[in-house]
């Protein structure tokens, strides 16, 4: 469970940000947008809003990057660059480390861990846990060497064994730390994904087709969506050269069959009624997922893997770019499966980035879900959830029509187009 992520001097956050799922005192829909634990009341995601090039995709991008280092830090040899990039508009951060940490809940334990990295090493790295409310150090690591708590023994002798480019956590985790282990299967389970390129995603969503207990509920969820097919088919058949295009260079091709040597293609078809000329189902017809249904319908099942993956497993998934390609009413149906009991009994939640402002009058989300992002005339974001704006000095009524106020400009994140009318003058006068 999430409660907090931050990140500072990374790409456009210039200063540290954070946002929260920790859920206010604002009362509404608190029986399907947020849950309690023994500690504290959680929100079941966030949505985040933002003229192009405000940043939103710089935040996803921070949450993978710190999710990639975690996961991946291990497997990299002293020479490998960590591909991080910090605030370059500024000198004063230019060279300097950038900063990603997330607060988070696992068996009732709040834990905090984050570090501080250039593209060359970890200056810092720190792991906090409160069983209550007090947190206490575990481990604390700085330029010149790392400091291991007596409440982590598990991390003992192994400080002279962490390359500068890797994180203790992983090194811990790798001889076996029964904690570590614990925060890296949480860190497995915090998912980013792209909304705009998904293609990726299909072998998820195949492998929960293929599993007797999941595959019901994405297809009982593709027929709550009525997408136009009755069913769908799957199959899986080893790859096969000759079904590779006849222009394609001899060289590339063999590399192919190398590279693909004992895989599996997967083929998707999509059934759909077949009818006479007095419209009676006389059959069915197989469609083609990819080419003859639309880059909706291929998104909706690409994503609806980890979709149902986060909501089995009671992890976070992260979307950057929801709503392309999609009716708004189907982005509507994939968030509100984290605010059912029935598809969410684990919750999980769902923080994505998306400029459909239709969820902010039909999606339900309570003012303290609600994310803008914004830059300032030094190319710096800037986050802020709407529950913390302030309008007058008076903070927003939840009668207020949010997708009104937004599109006017009152809640600021928005392009500045200047006036529509004089811009169209301008065109037909050229």
């Amino acid at each position: 469970m999430l409660l907090e992520f931050s990140v500072g001097n990374f790409l456009s956050f210039k200063t540290k940000t954070t946002l929260s799922l920790a859920a206010t005192s604002i009362k509404e829909h608190i029986d399907t947008n947020m849950f309690s634990t023994e500690r504290l009341d959680l929100l079941k995601g966030a949505v985040v809003y933002g003229a192009n090039a405000s940043g939103k995709s710089n935040f996803i991008r921070a949450m993978s990057t710190m999710r990639r280092l975690v996961i991946q830090s291990f497997d990299q040899s002293s020479a490998d660059e960590l591909d991080v990039t910090p605030f370059l508009l500024s000198t004063e951060t230019e060279k300097d480390p950038s900063f990603f940490e997330a607060v988070f809940i696992i068996d009732n334990i709040r834990y905090r861990y984050g570090f501080e990295v250039n593209n060359k090493q970890v200056h810092a790295e720190w792991l906090f846990e409160a069983p209550k409310n007090a947190e206490k150090p575990m481990f604390l690591r700085e330029y010149d060497g790392i400091e291991v708590m007596k409440n982590f023994p598990e991390g003992k002798d192994l400080e002279g064994r962490t390359r500068d480019n890797a994180l203790f956590l992983t090194v811990t985790d790798q001889f076996n730390g029964k904690i570590a282990k614990k925060i890296m299967l949480w860190f497995s389970n915090f998912i980013t994904i792209s909304g705009l390129t998904h293609e990726g995603y299909k072998g998820v969503t195949f492998g929960m087709l293929e599993n007797k207990q999941t595959s019901p509920k994405l297809l009982n969820f593709y027929k709550t969506l009525d997408m136009g097919f009755d069913n769908i088919s799957v199959n899986k058949k080893p790859f096969d050269p000759k079904e590779l295009p006849n222009e394609m260079p001899e060289g590339f091709v063999k590399q192919l069959i190398t590279d693909l040597e004992g895989a599996f293609k997967i083929d998707i078809k999509t059934i759909h009624k077949k009818y006479d000329n007095e419209n009676k189902v006389v059959g069915h017809v197989e469609f083609d997922m990819r080419s003859q249904e639309s880059s909706g319908t291929n998104k909706i099942f690409n994503i609806s893997g980890p979709v149902f993956d986060v909501l089995n497993d009671g992890g976070v998934l992260v979307v950057d770019e929801l709503d392309a390609s999609l009716h708004p009413l189907l982005t509507l149906a994939v968030t509100r499966l984290f605010n059912s009991k029935q598809f969410n009994p684990n919750n999980a939640q769902l923080i994505f980035a998306t400029h459909d402002t239709n969820l902010l009058y039909y999606g339900n989300y309570r003012r303290d879900q609600i994310y803008f992002i914004e830059k300032d005339q030094f190319g710096a974001s800037d986050m802020y959830s709407l529950v913390e704006y302030k309008e007058d000095g008076k903070t927003i009524r939840k009668d207020r029509s949010f997708e009104k106020d937004y599109i006017e400009g009152r809640y600021g994140a928005i392009p500045f187009i200047g006036n529509l009318a004089d811009i169209v003058t301008e065109w037909h006068e050229k």
